[in-house]
């Protein structure tokens, strides 16, 4: 028995001293998901999981692990938060590790991106506490990074699209002037107590031929019958009416002089006018006469319906059908603008002489940023009041990387028009490109009617805050870079590619974009041959291939090393 008692003891006293003896390492093969890290909605997040082995774990350990980031640039570092594990006689609220089978490690780490972490390395940095003593492991390596392939949405300022303000300038401004002569039931004849209408028409015909800039494109009457009567009376009415309209205004132009077109046409029954002055009307019985206009499409059908209403009818016969007894003349004038040639001149020698249309349309004129310039501050100057000037010279400030510049325009602009969609969308866009996204979304929200390039702005405010789903039903079907990275983002790789290859100009980007494609889906043919059409459209992309996590599995590929010497 006692011999016994000795061997328990023993094994008991191994246990606790071997058993229970503080680990001299941090748990290898840990997983890092992703890998390389990447940045998302202006985070580097990743989960970094592994398994405590049995034994491992001291009954009266405690064990605290912080993620940390370390630039390969500057030797910065950040310190993520720190996660605590304990031993099954530790009181605390940490998981328990039990120390027989071991356990499941599993730590988030999240950092706030910085852009000299763009090429950093993630490791794990483990202490244990047993009783009073304390022992630091050496920092486990667990991941590279960091992957800033979003941040492509802010390159090229002109894919973001800030917008002109257009004039309102018309080479041919048309005009019409209507009157009209009534008649009374079943007559053709004008009566004088009609012809004042016609007077003041035949007035304004005479100045319009006589105005510098104004042409007279003719007269058109157009002569009607109310729908009661038959068709067959009615088309004979509508027509003598058109006919004596048409008599007396020929009459009244070669008493003018005035070699102006006429034309004429006749309705026999203007049922299209009825329907329209009953939906106007306050007519007893209005909802079930309009019925029987959609029931019944002949017309004497309709006649006989509306007839045994006894009672509306009679009110009809008074208030809608004599208004339908008419002849209508619309006289059609056109305004001629300035020619081109003439805009070009009037710019040259005298600016001040040439409406806000004209000047702001001389600005299409010329392909001259300079001159452009010059327009759109002749533009402020004379039409100070007018937000056009304004933000146009933003866009021209903007496009040349002038920033504050253009942001200060963009604000006068909406100082004077704090509605304006477009004046609301340029603001929005100086705050993406600022990294002011509220900001961005405030504006954006005010600027709807600017049509699809308001998704695609909202597409890069999607891809900056992470959410990629969101930007890639944003851009929609548009053939574009970004709209392409959008599908790289999700993971959409063949969505992407074809995006890619239907751009018509491809530039240094749209290469480089197909280059990560390539590195993603370990397609080494792709990745060189676009990586060396990327060079060859930009020698400044060879530093994004150097720094960028992405292609870190082909920097040790001599082709691949060689392009980048």
């Amino acid at each position: 028995m006692k011999t016994k008692n000795l061997i328990f003891a023993t094994a008991l006293i191994a246990l606790v001293v071997f058993g229970c003896k503080i680990p001299k390492e941090f748990i290898d093969q840990l997983k890092v998901t992703p890998s390389p890290l990447e940045l998302k909605g202006g985070k580097v997040e990743c989960t970094v999981e592994g398994t405590f082995p049995a034994k491992y774990f001291a009954k009266n350990m405690e064990l605290t692990v912080v993620p940390v980031l370390k630039s390969k640039t500057s030797g910065a570092v950040l310190r993520g938060t720190p996660k605590m594990y304990q031993g099954e006689k530790i009181k605390g609220n940490n998981p328990v590790i039990n120390f027989k089978k071991g356990g499941k490690y599993s730590q988030k780490v999240s950092f706030d991106y910085s852009p000299e972490f763009e090429q950093s390395e993630l490791f794990m940095e483990a202490t244990v506490k047993q009783k009073k003593k304390t022992i630091t492991f050496e920092p486990v390596k667990v991941a590279d990074g960091v992957i800033t392939t979003p941040l492509l949405v802010l390159e090229n300022a002109d894919e973001l699209g800030v917008k002109i303000m257009p004039d309102a300038f018309q080479k041919v401004i048309e005009q019409k002037e209507e009157a009209q002569i009534k008649f009374l039931i079943q007559q053709s004849n004008i009566r004088s107590s009609e012809l004042k209408n016609v007077a003041d028409l035949t007035k304004k015909m005479q100045a319009a031929s006589k105005t510098e800039g104004m042409n007279v494109k003719g007269i058109e009457i157009s002569s009607y019958a109310s729908p009661d009567g038959g068709v067959e009376l009615n088309e004979k009415l509508a027509a003598a009416r058109e006919k004596e309209t048409t008599r007396y205004i020929d009459n009244q132009l070669k008493r003018l002089k005035a070699d102006v077109n006429v034309s004429g046409k006749f309705t026999a029954q203007d049922w299209e006018g009825f329907r329209k002055l009953m939906e106007s009307s306050s007519i007893q019985d209005k909802d079930m006469i309009l019925r029987v206009l959609s029931m019944y499409s002949d017309p004497a059908e309709r006649e006989r319906q509306i007839k045994n209403l006894s009672v509306a009818f009679k009110e009809i016969a008074e208030k809608i059908l004599p208004e339908l007894r008419r002849s209508k003349l619309t006289l059609a004038t056109e305004i001629l603008g300035k020619s081109d040639d003439e805009i070009r001149l009037a710019l040259r020698n005298n600016p001040s002489s040439l409406s806000v249309e004209e000047l702001l349309y001389s600005a299409t004129l010329t392909d001259n940023l300079k001159e452009k310039e010059d327009i759109y501050r002749q533009v402020i100057s004379f039409f100070p009041n007018d937000p056009r000037g304004y933000n146009n010279l933003g866009v021209l400030q903007f496009n040349a990387g002038n920033l504050d510049a253009a942001d200060q325009n963009f604000t006068k602009a909406l100082q004077m028009d704090k509605n304006n969609a477009i004046a609301n969308y340029n603001k929005g866009i100086v705050s993406i490109v600022r990294g002011d996204i509220a900001n961005a979304e405030t504006y954006l929200g005010n600027a709807g009617g600017v049509g699809d390039a308001l998704n695609f702005a909202n597409g890069v405010v999607a891809i900056i805050k992470g959410d990629y789903k969101t930007a890639v039903s944003k851009f929609g079907n548009s053939i574009s870079n970004n709209s392409a990275l959008a599908r790289i983002l999700d993971k959409d790789y063949s969505g992407a590619r074809k995006i890619l290859d239907g751009i018509e100009t491809p530039n240094a980007k749209t290469y480089y974009l197909q280059s990560i494609i390539a590195a993603r889906t370990n397609d080494t043919t792709n990745l060189l041959k676009n990586t060396a059409s990327t060079l060859n459209a930009d020698r400044s992309y060879k530093d994004k291939f150097l720094r960028s996590a992405e292609f870190l599995p082909f920097i040790t590929n001599g082709a691949f090393s060689a392009l980048l010497k």
